[in-house]
């Protein structure tokens, strides 16, 4: 019996050692609590730890960052546009003690950063217009772009989507102070419409995007006419200066064939009558055709000529 008792002593000791003896790792920080009420202060320090054995309890807390991410909500902006927004932010535990005294755990955490989170981005939407919530800065336009501001929609901004994120963020850090807990970052994941007007606006860049393409047309329509205009001009030009050199060509050659035919006139009878008489031949094939009559005189060379070319 008495060993049975050393044993069951053993065993008892054991359990009360056990249960005094807690590990804290380098990324939790501990609140030990008696009867469910906080005692001491936080422990976050890394290492084995001792408590009160049965009566007390080590909740532990995460030193890292956490996520908090929250589900697409139906917003409406100043201009009376609906879209979705879905947001994400980053929080950490800055004081275990009061986060457990407000909180409990991480789930009435989350619990909360819906509310506080989901409200500061439906206030700061609905003071924004649409565009401001969509874009983040008034970018430079280009050249061809600030001809078409009307219709490509580049009007300024007074904010953009990143200045409205830091509004968020920088209101629901002092209401996140009181409950132990610190919200790093805030971001925004998509953006879209809701479908009752995602089809209207596609159809509204569309006819937009269609009379910017118009007018480019219509812009490059006039410049390939002034092209084809000046193409024509040159045209005309190289035919006009290739037809003045043509002639003065023509013109040269004729003038030394005039002087060819004046050097062979002088030389004798017999080569001047040769000569008027390849020249009338000429003219004759220049003048005459099929469908042509011709009344010859007797006394003329070429009635001679045909009259001395017949057989005897």
């Amino acid at each position: 019996m008495r060993v049975v008792a050393f044993i069951v002593l053993g065993i008892v000791l054991l359990i009360i050692l056990i249960s005094s003896l807690y590990v804290v790792n380098e990324y939790e920080q501990v609140i030990i609590t008696q009867f469910g009420r906080p005692v001491g202060e936080p422990i976050d320090t890394p290492g084995l730890k001792i408590k009160a054995p049965l009566i007390q309890k080590a909740n532990r807390f995460e030193k890292r960052f956490l996520e908090w991410d929250g589900d697409p909500n139906q917003l409406p902006t100043k201009d009376k546009r609906f879209i979705w927004v879905d947001m994400y932010a980053r929080w950490r535990i800055t004081d275990p003690l009061l986060f457990f005294q407000r909180l409990r755990d991480e789930r009435g955490a989350q619990t909360r950063l819906d509310d506080i989170l989901d409200g500061e981005a439906r206030n700061a939407i609905a003071n924004r217009n649409l565009l401001e919530v969509i874009r983040n800065t008034n970018r430079e336009a280009e050249q061809s772009e600030l001809e078409l501001r009307d219709e490509t929609g580049l009007e300024e901004i007074g904010v953009g989507r990143d200045s409205i994120r830091t509004e968020i963020l920088a209101n629901v850090q002092p209401r996140t102070e009181d409950l132990g807990i610190e919200i790093l970052d805030v971001q925004f994941k998509r953006i879209n419409y809701v479908e009752e007007v995602r089809q209207k606006v596609y159809e509204r860049m569309i006819a937009e995007r269609r009379r910017i393409a118009d007018r480019f047309r219509s812009e490059g329509e006039g410049e390939a006419s002034r092209i084809r205009g000046e193409k024509e001009r040159e045209l005309k030009r190289i035919q006009s200066a290739a037809y003045r050199e043509a002639r003065e060509i023509r013109g040269d050659a004729d003038a030394d064939a005039t002087r060819i035919y004046a050097a062979a006139y002088d030389r004798s009878q017999e080569t001047r009558t040769f000569y008027e008489f390849l020249q009338t031949m000429e003219i004759y094939k220049n003048t005459l055709d099929s469908e042509t009559s011709l009344i010859l005189s007797t006394d003329g060379d070429f009635y001679k000529f045909i009259e001395s070319s017949q057989p005897r």
